[in-house]
């Protein structure tokens, strides 16, 4: 029962690292030999394998380093890669894979070696990284690029009041910079976050009385 309840506690606590080991187990066995992922995981000593992923150990235990998604027999990547944005390395490839849709790595900020099959491009494109390499029946993308520190024009400029971050291969966001928040970061001062949940909470509270009073009339008439 004390087994059931820690059990219960972490899945409850950690809905991050339960979804991560989902995609963990995508795949059946640990890293193969063979794939990028086992090489940088052994490199490494505070790593911990987990399926055919190596988490961070320690502070971090939900943060998947390396994810190993190699001869998956994969037509699409899989639901829930999104949960391994954490990851440095990934490989994709030996995969009958034909196509990445647009944003498929957003968020995936940390990653520095991404392995595809050959008829594959980087996500984000060659300008995305800083070294492409073809080897043998694979594409190695390396060296993930910040979009925010190049001369290369953005196509949608961050406005006044806010920051380019990466997001991702090829891919920014605009933070807006404190104190300012909201549409275009044009609001100055902190969020009003008593007086939103208030206002929230009084229409909530208006409407339910609203609903109560009219379900009783109708009841009283039948």
């Amino acid at each position: 029962m004390g087994a059931f309840i820690a059990l219960l506690i972490l899945t409850l606590g950690l809905p991050g690292a339960a979804s991560a080991a989902a995609v963990c187990g995508h795949c059946p066995g640990p890293p193969q030999n063979s794939s990028i992922v086992a090489q940088f995981c052994a490199s490494r000593g505070d790593t911990e394998s987990e399926g055919r992923c190596c988490r961070e150990r320690g502070t971090h235990p939900e943060h998947v380093l390396g994810l190993d998604l190699s001869n998956c027999s994969l037509h699409t990547l899989p639901p829930g890669l999104n949960e391994a944005a954490a990851a440095i390395v990934l490989d994709l490839t030996e995969n009958p894979l034909t196509d990445l849709p647009d944003g498929s790595f957003r968020g995936f900020t940390r990653l520095q070696r991404l392995a595809l099959p050959l008829d594959l491009d980087c996500p984000g494109g060659s300008s995305a990284w800083e070294v492409v390499t073809i080897l043998k029946s694979s594409r190695l993308c390396q060296g993930q690029q910040n979009p925010c520190n190049g001369s290369r024009e953005l196509v949608w400029p961050c406005p006044e009041n806010s920051v380019c971050a990466p997001d991702g291969p090829g891919m920014v966001q605009c933070l807006c910079q404190s104190p300012f928040h909201g549409y275009k970061c044009l609001r100055e001062g902190a969020f009003p976050t008593f007086l939103f949940c208030g206002v929230l909470g009084a229409v909530t509270l208006c409407l339910a009385l609203l609903l109560w009073g009219t379900q009783r009339r109708k009841a009283k008439t039948l």
